[in-house]
């Protein structure tokens, strides 16, 4: 039997299922990968908002690191919230001391309810130590104004956060605009891609849905599942997109707010 490729996701457990390592673990599995995660925090939500959190230690999120990493070749690594500098930082230094590669950072800052996941010492961290060690980072449009400190109201506007960030040690960078420019909401979802001095711009129908939980989560772990198989960043780039467009298309009604997508079955 041919061994499957092994990701890590080093993020937050949403127990409701519809996002954080949950659906990172169902990502991986429905691109044949083995799925392997660390938790960095245990969150209280569900479709309708997050309520709290309990953050691991940065010992814990090391020691659950090296247990999987001691035993397992791992080929690509996924990171969502890491809500303390503490943590960002070990988890800086694992990537580094191991030599991993195929890392995708989804700087989770802020819920859809818009409850704060990080502070501002952390997300510092964030772009000081594992922007440089990433093969893509896959902020949405707050993401990137918060890191970029400035309002993003205009393609041009998103084009100078991206260049911002790879100024900032970032070597590839994503923003997923959805169906913000324009914002006519018969319009495409449009996101927009930078590897290196490229600029491409990818499509997709835009769905008028709120059935979009757990959509970045998905979009960055399907990434690193493409990554680990061997494809190259544009086509794992462009696989997951695709991907997200029909867990959103074909999810189910679940739930009293934000609906989960549909991770599960390709």
């Amino acid at each position: 039997m041919i061994k499957p490729p092994v990701c890590l996701t080093i993020a937050g457990l949403d127990p409701s299922g519809g996002a954080g390592v949950i659906a990172d673990i169902k990502t991986f599995s429905a691109f044949a990968c083995f799925a392997t995660a660390a938790i960095s925090s245990v969150t209280f939500q569900n479709t309708t908002g997050v309520f709290g959190s309990v953050h691991q230690t940065a010992d814990s999120v090391r020691r659950q690191m090296e247990a999987v990493l001691d035993d397992y070749e791992v080929l690509a690594v996924k990171t969502g919230m890491l809500p303390k500098r503490e943590i960002i930082d070990t988890v800086a230094e694992v990537i580094g001391e191991r030599r991993l590669r195929n890392l995708i950072v989804d700087p989770v800052v802020r819920s859809t309810s818009g409850y704060d996941l990080i502070d501002d010492a952390a997300l510092r961290s964030v772009i000081e130590r594992l922007f440089p060690l990433a093969t893509l980072v896959t902020p949405n449009l707050l993401e990137a104004e918060r890191i970029c400190g400035m309002q993003i109201k205009s393609a041009k506007d998103i084009a100078e956060a991206a260049r911002m960030m790879q100024g900032l040690g970032a070597a590839n960078v994503l923003i997923k605009g959805g169906h913000a420019f324009p914002t006519d909401k018969s319009a495409q979802a449009v996101d927009y891609l930078f590897l290196g001095d490229a600029v491409h711009r990818l499509e997709r129908d835009f769905i008028d849905t709120r059935r979009t939980h757990g959509t970045g989560c998905a979009l960055a772990a399907a990434i690193a599942a493409n990554l680990a198989l061997g494809h190259g960043l544009f086509e794992s780039v462009a696989t997951a997109k695709e991907f997200v467009y029909e867990a959103i298309r074909t999810a189910p009604e679940l739930g009293k707010g934000n609906s989960p997508i549909n991770i599960a079955m390709r």
